[in-house]
């Protein structure tokens, strides 16, 4: 007979016990990272029963299984409240696999060496913007892996979205109504490139004639045509308390017009529940938002692996679910050992519809797991989760350099007042623009005024 020396109630003793003090120490028997510099693997820093689900529920559910409307209660804990609701009521299942435990699988290769390399150099200026101790921006990886406060962990997400130097996502969006019909559909691609910061592509840390800024961001669209060419260019300052300059082109004007930047809460396009400011839950300035503050930790189950699509030649995912068994991705999660929740209130947007929003960040690497956002009144409004993972499986590897490509997969956002949901899945390619990472001619197809005109043409 085993005995259990660290069962559930120990762990959940520590969390409330920390929470009650005011501490923030990611890992219940020792410090996370110290584990993570001694070892690359996060094991000793959790008892048995937050590394596997089967310890979790004591057998109850095993790796392989189903979560279904008929054993949801028994991880009720493990889940924000929509994914939970959309479960027991919306038909909604996820696949359970095992808990990760190497940090290297967790997150870009070389970000992840970046934040062991740079740990301890960063620090918030008397502006609130992170820098290092003689005052320059950021150098590269997390600048906060063991966080003290929520705002840590928003700046570190705020600074680098999708961790890579450049990331470009060939992309696929479905709206699908309450009746569970797919209403709209479109396509088209995603980039985003860091000036500084830099830990893969030369030159690094910073590219010096960008230095003042943090990154460039555009998104386009090539479907359907009636929106082919739409895009948007979005160029953001280091100092976190300025707005980004936000350019589009409007294929119906054939030019590209400069648009208010603080507009950050409106749909991009008819039909999806997508705002600017939602982008990686940390779609705004950090210092725009305000009254950060962790109000719960403990188990998780999010999606870090298993969720590439490598049959499909294009990566595409298939769904389930809702009235038409459309409405969700298939999922595969994991037992996230430690997920820190913080809240955070838009204060410098007095006309947003939301009031706050509500973080899910995993304690080991601060990935955001899921974001609930609630309209002025304080009740719940739109929802999101997402799965990342190595894009490696069934004997396949799609490479990033000399890695395997890490990056997210796929994206569910629920509309919870009106029972819409958007999805997003990252493919490989749309109409010739491919998925990849850290391409040094990034900047010139996808990033400048010029390169939204020529888009805006094809």
């Amino acid at each position: 007979m085993r005995v259990i020396k660290y069962d559930r109630n120990f762990s959940r003793r520590h969390f409330l016990g920390q929470a009650a003090r005011g501490v923030l120490s990611a890992g219940v028997l020792m410090p996370v990272w110290d584990a993570i510099a001694s070892t690359g693997d996060v094991s000793k820093a959790y008892p048995d029963e937050l590394l596997s689900i089967e310890g979790y529920t004591r057998g109850k559910i095993k790796t392989g299984d189903e979560i279904n409307a008929s054993n949801v209660e028994l991880v009720k804990d493990l889940l924000e409240p929509i994914r939970y609701e959309q479960i027991l009521k919306n038909g909604r299942k996820l696949r359970i696999t095992k808990t990760t435990t190497d940090i290297m699988r967790l997150s870009p290769w070389e970000y992840t060496e970046a934040t062991l390399k740079n740990s301890g150099k960063a620090r918030f200026d008397a502006t609130g913007n992170v820098v290092t101790g003689d005052g320059q921006p950021w150098i590269g990886g997390n600048p906060f892996p063991n966080p003290t406060n929520g705002v840590e962990l928003f700046a570190a997400q705020t600074l680098s979205w999708g961790r890579h130097d450049a990331s470009f996502y060939a992309v696929k969006i479905n709206d699908v109504n309450v009746q569970g019909e797919s209403r709209f559909h479109y396509a088209g691609g995603w980039a985003e490139l860091s000036a500084v910061a830099r830990v893969s592509m030369d030159p690094k840390p910073y590219w010096p004639e960008h230095k003042d800024k943090l990154r460039y961001q555009s998104v386009f669209f090539t479907a359907p045509q009636q929106f082919r060419g739409t895009s948007f260019l979005n160029i953001w300052d280091y100092d976190q308390n300025k707005f980004p300059e936000l350019y589009g082109y409007v294929a119906d004007f054939h030019r590209v017009r400069q648009f208010p930047s603080d507009q950050r809460f409106e749909p991009l396009l008819p039909g999806t529940t997508l705002f600017l400011s939602d982008a990686w839950a940390a779609g705004d300035p950090l210092n725009t938002w305000g009254n950060f503050k962790i109000v719960g930790r403990g188990p998780f189950l999010g999606g870090l692996s298993e969720s590439w699509n490598h049959a499909d030649p294009n990566w595409e995912h298939t769904m389930h679910g809702g009235p038409k068994g459309i409405t969700f991705w298939d999922s595969t999660v994991e037992l996230v050992p430690e997920a820190i929740i913080v809240e955070a209130e838009p204060i410098k947007y007095p006309r947003a519809p939301i009031s706050k929003k509500r973080v899910w960040f995993d304690a080991r690497n601060q990935v955001v797991l899921g974001m609930v956002t609630y309209d002025r009144r304080g009740l719940p409004y739109r929802s999101f989760d997402g799965a990342y993972s190595l894009y490696e499986g069934g004997g396949q590897k799609f490479m990033d350099g000399k890695h395997p490509y890490w990056s997210w997969t796929h994206v569910t956002c629920s509309d919870i007042q009106t029972g819409r949901v958007t999805r997003l899945e990252q493919v490989k390619n749309v109409e010739g623009h491919v998925s990849a990472a850290n391409d040094p001619t990034m900047y010139d197809k996808y990033l400048t005024q010029s390169a939204l005109t020529r888009l805006g043409a094809v």
